[in-house]
């Protein structure tokens, strides 16, 4: 964790996010928060080792097995700065379970200072929903129906209100789309992405200003999200928008 940040402040981020990303196909497992949802996202697919339990390592582990072959998904671990035991990781370690996607959490601390961005007339930031806003993140990712299905569903039930925007031109053509989750003092973003054939262009960045400018009058005041380390040019956005790496994270998965 970076110590330039409170840790009770990073430890409500993470409940945030936890919050912000609950599929209706979770449940828990002796001090674990085990989602199985069968959309893309990670976070609402894997274990979050919130509490010890008092079962071991082994019966958990083969209950949680269980539970994702019959799911027909691969059992996913989250391993974060606040996992329990805090050994869990050199544990998964050693059963075999390899380390995938190293993931930052970027936190920006004050959303006081940021501008509105300037939109440019030869396009538009509209809001939509939320059924809408799967259909169009998956046509980008090419994610196959079932789970645009599962995203649509997931951000229909969710605990956290999302908002969903996306960017047009003067044809109606989609350019970019993300949405952003508010809770309490706090605003996640979320599924930012850019058409393929519009990247470059300025277009993430606009809309994540703009984003975060519309949370800031709903009355958000801290901003968080979560990348993949290697995507720089993800990252340079952020950084230029105020935010720094607050905690990172990574997934242990079952061969």
């Amino acid at each position: 964790m970076n110590p330039d940040f409170d840790a009770v402040l990073l430890s409500r981020i993470e409940d945030a996010g936890l919050n912000a990303s609950a599929p209706p196909e979770q449940r828990w497992l002796d001090g674990w928060l085990v989602r199985f949802s069968p959309g893309k996202a990670k976070r609402a697919r894997c274990v979050n080792a919130v509490a010890n339990g008092v079962s071991s390592m082994a019966d958990k582990l083969a209950l949680c097995s269980a539970l994702y072959r019959h799911a027909d998904l691969q059992l996913v671990v989250r391993i974060t700065p606040f996992s329990q035991p805090p050994d869990l990781d050199a544990q998964l370690a050693a059963r075999g379970l390899s380390k995938i996607d190293d993931t930052r959490v970027m936190v920006c601390p004050s959303l006081a200072a940021l501008s509105p961005p300037a939109v440019p007339p030869s396009v538009c930031i509209k809001q939509i929903d939320s059924s809408v806003f799967a259909q169009t993140v998956g046509e980008f990712r090419g994610s196959p129906e079932s789970q645009r299905a599962a995203q649509a569903k997931r951000l229909a039930e969710s605990p956290v209100p999302f908002t969903a925007f996306v960017v047009q031109n003067a044809q109606g053509e989609a350019l970019a789309c993300g949405q952003i989750a508010t809770e309490s003092e706090f605003v996640g973003l979320y599924d930012v992405y850019t058409a393929s054939a519009h990247r470059s262009l300025g277009q993430a960045n606009m809309l994540c200003g703009h984003m975060l400018t519309k949370a800031r009058s709903m009355g958000a005041t801290v901003a968080y999200l979560q990348v993949e380390s290697d995507n720089h040019a993800a990252r340079h956005i952020y950084f230029r928008l105020g935010f720094t790496d607050a905690y990172a994270y990574h997934y242990r998965q079952e061969p």
